[in-house]
């Protein structure tokens, strides 16, 4: 508390005194105790008043630090995942999805031809009278393989599913059941224009093939209509067989088990949706020297305002903030922050730091862009430049987004939230401090009104024979005259 402030504080509770007495003999003596007991705390009070907005300043202080650097790592996160940091794949024609897996920074043109999509085999079983009526007892045995033509080639690294079907079971239970099993099939009941039918799905990829066999409880037949096997020449029961996808990337032809295929190239992933027979794509990936160019400048921008309010908020001479050990680590690191290296897997004589691409330090701690050192960074390594924006646990975002994370970690003695908790458990105190002085405040008051009380009364008295004197004094004076 400044003196000034002291001063004024007495000065008021002086005033105040003085009011009670009126200047003359008739003293309010209820106001006058209020008053004292006011005078009596009124240097503590204002002491703790002034810490208590002093730390009000400080939480809101680290609290607008701790919003900035997260909206930081935010903005730098959304701009990485929306991908155009990354060279960004094209195909001349719609016959695949592409996505850029992050694993690497995929560059150059190639041709794509899609010959065959991937399917799953799917089996129907004939209609059965409704969805009430029971379907039999026993077992159904579900093997996995290829199917070719009338022919099944089981593949025995694959464990045959064994499903018990019991005494009572309908249709839907059935369904049910080869569901429970988690061997990869899927069953439903579909309910056709000739009745309720069992339908079974497999996952993609040709050697994903199965048949089911059925084992019928003697005494209970009816299974055996869901059984079934290449052999018994029911086409119209397989909707669709499974088969692989095949393609060719630059001619050269391949397969794959799922429309998916992960890495076609390092850093690209495909999902397959049509086929172009005869007539290849072209796979390329987009310049993206511009969308880094321009990111950086506004990355370096950001940069600048939060440093610029972190140092205000730790000068020594004004900032609420100038002793606080969070603001102070997070000063530091941001100093640091240009010569940091960010990509530690980088190959010998690749960007690794932020000065890599042109980010400086100033003498005053802001930060200042080279655009020219990051072009001639992009153009002698534009694969590891682009590395340094993908979304993952090094780079760019993933070395913004640690510090955020770090500065809000309460377990961190240095941390921005455990700074936070720090200055609310001080501002608790404070509210406790003042409560219990104000409670001390009231029982002063309601002592000395006890004791002005009594006071009151002897000099009542006092007046009152004061009084009685003075008149049988004026009495005697009258008669002698």
């Amino acid at each position: 508390m400044s003196s000034t402030t002291a001063a004024t504080t007495k000065s008021s509770a002086s005033s105040a005194i003085l009011t009670s007495l009126n200047g003359s003999n008739s003293i309010d003596w209820n106001t006058l105790a209020a008053n004292l007991s006011v005078a009596q705390f009124a240097g503590q009070t204002d002491r703790l008043t002034t810490r208590s907005e002093t730390l009000d300043k400080q939480i809101s202080a680290v609290g607008n630090l701790r919003s900035s650097l997260l909206s930081l790592a935010t903005s730098v996160g959304d701009r990485v995942r929306n991908g155009d940091l990354s060279p960004q794949p094209s195909l001349s024609a719609a016959i695949a999805t592409p996505k850029l897996s992050g694993a690497a920074t995929p560059k150059g043109s190639y041709t794509l031809e899609v010959t065959q999509l991937a399917a799953a085999q799917s089996l129907v079983s004939p209609a059965v009278a409704s969805t009430t009526a029971t379907v039999g007892s026993g077992s159904l045995t579900i093997r996995f393989g290829t199917v070719a033509g009338g022919t099944f080639t089981e593949d025995t690294g694959k464990t045959a599913a064994n499903i018990t079907i019991p005494a009572g079971s309908k249709v839907g239970d059935v369904a049910a059941a080869i569901n429970a099993a988690k061997v990869g099939l899927t069953a439903y009941v579909a309910n056709t224009t000739d009745g309720p039918k069992l339908m079974v799905k497999g996952p993609q990829g040709a050697t994903n093939g199965f048949v089911i066999d059925a084992t019928e409880e003697p005494t209970d037949p009816g299974l055996a209509q869901f059984a079934w096997n290449p052999a018994m020449g029911t086409t119209n029961r397989l909707i669709s067989a499974a088969q692989d996808a095949t393609y060719k990337l630059d001619g050269l032809a391949m397969s794959s088990a799922s429309n998916t295929v992960n890495e076609i190239i390092p850093g690209l992933n495909l999902t397959l949706t049509a086929t172009n027979v005869g007539a290849p794509a072209t796979l390329s990936f987009a310049d993206n020297t511009s969308a880094i160019s321009a990111f950086m400048t506004d990355f370096v921008s950001a940069l600048n305002e939060l440093a610029s309010q972190v140092r205000a908020a730790t000068d020594p001479l004004s900032g609420d903030l100038a002793r606080d050990g969070g603001a102070l680590a997070l000063k530091r690191s941001l100093s640091g922050l240009t010569g940091q290296v960010i990509m530690p897997s980088a190959p010998a004589g690749s960007p690794r730091t932020l000065s890599d691409l042109g980010v400086s330090i100033q003498r005053d701690g802001s930060y200042a862009f080279d655009s020219a050192r990051l072009t001639a960074a992009l153009k002698a390594d534009p694969t590891s430049v682009a590395a340094m924006f993908t979304n993952g646990l090094d780079g760019v975002y993933g070395t913004v987004d640690a510090l955020s994370r770090r500065m809000s970690a309460s377990g961190d003695a240095f941390s921005l939230a455990a700074s936070v908790n720090r200055y609310t458990g001080l501002k608790a105190k404070v509210k406790t401090d003042l409560t219990s002085l104000t409670d001390k405040q009231e029982l002063l008051r309601q002592q000395l009104v006890t004791r002005f009380s009594k006071t009151q009364t002897t000099v009542s008295a006092s007046t009152s024979t004061l009084t009685f004197l003075k008149n049988q004094i004026d009495a005697w004076n009258s008669s002698r005259n």
